[in-house]
């Protein structure tokens, strides 16, 4: 332990070396047992370091959860033998883990399907990409393993198309423009994703148009379309947020405002199919608290 960290808490330390972890997370690793201090594990996770002490970490593997079957609706916009796309409710897990072992879509798909591709592992079979909790819309799931590596490719190529619906708080001086600050683990507050300075964060692009514009709870709101040509955590939100605009509904970036949820739609989904080399496009209908707000789409949005 560098003798400049005495008087430092333990788990800000620990955060410093593992920016890609939260707090809560490392505090857990503390009580564990997996981070020892002079070799013997730490009363607490906010243990004042004295400087100089011999530290070692080894990372716990969490507990195996074999993913159950369970008879849950699935609203599916596509499926053939290599694949299916669905529009993924609001309020439903992607898949299994600590807090969410049972409830999630892939809990759904094992029950719907009888093979999915193992490339996810045993808690998330047929899992290429996920979308938040709150977050609904289209959804691309693989069933064998040849799928799931032709569209991860596609995915970290850059080849998918992802159009996103997002209600933002306050009304846009421009009709359009592009973020593209880098994005990382928040530098405090470490269950957050925040903007970082040029070559702390990693690489993220949104471009982004406004639709139109509504009255939520006397507050005035933006519908903006969102084009995502990175995959970062929480990025629209975060840049949506970062330009002054958070979401409608969201706890973390934006406000609540009587909302269930933040209010981010995964509108549209384009990629070229795995085995035939078609190219394909899904758009998840308008949910229904969108709608509620007053939100229509009568016609297609701009490309």
């Amino acid at each position: 332990m560098p003798p400049e960290k005495a008087g430092g808490r333990l788990d800000q330390f620990l955060c410093a070396c593992f920016p890609e972890r939260s707090r809560s997370q490392l505090q857990e690793w503390v009580k564990l047992g997996a981070v020892l201090l002079d070799g013997a594990p730490p009363a607490k996770a906010g243990l004042k370091l004295k400087g100089g002490e011999e530290l070692r970490i080894e990372e716990p593997v969490p507990p195996a959860h074999d993913a159950v079957a369970e008879a849950l609706p699935l609203d599916l916009l596509y499926e053939d033998e290599d694949l299916l796309v669905l529009n993924k409710a609001a309020g439903m897990v992607v898949h299994p883990a600590v807090g969410n072992w049972t409830g999630t879509v892939v809990n759904a798909l094992l029950h719907h399907c009888e093979d999915l591709s193992g490339e996810g592992g045993e808690e998330r079979p047929g899992i290429v990409h996920r979308l938040d909790k709150e977050t609904s819309g289209c959804l691309v799931v693989a069933k064998n393993d040849l799928s799931h590596r032709a569209l991860s490719a596609q995915f970290a190529g850059r080849e998918i198309r992802k159009i996103y619906l997002a209600l933002a708080l306050g009304r846009f001086r421009e009709l359009r423009g592009s973020a593209q600050q880098p994005i990382g683990r928040h530098p405090v507050h470490r269950q957050k994703m925040a903007v970082l300075p040029a070559g702390r964060g990693r690489e993220a692009r949104t471009d982004w148009r406004v639709i139109g514009e509504i009255e939520a709870k006397g507050n005035p709101v933006t519908l903006v379309q969102c084009h995502l040509f990175t995959g970062r955590t929480h990025q629209i939100r975060v840049h949506l947020a970062h330009l002054g605009h958070g979401l409608l509904g969201d706890l973390v970036y934006g406000r609540r405002l009587g909302m269930e949820r933040h209010m981010l739609h995964a509108w549209q989904l384009g990629f070229t199919h795995p085995k035939t080399g078609q190219r394909l496009q899904f758009t998840s209908p308008l949910p229904a608290d969108f709608r509620e707000l007053g939100i229509t789409l009568n016609a297609p949005l701009p490309g």
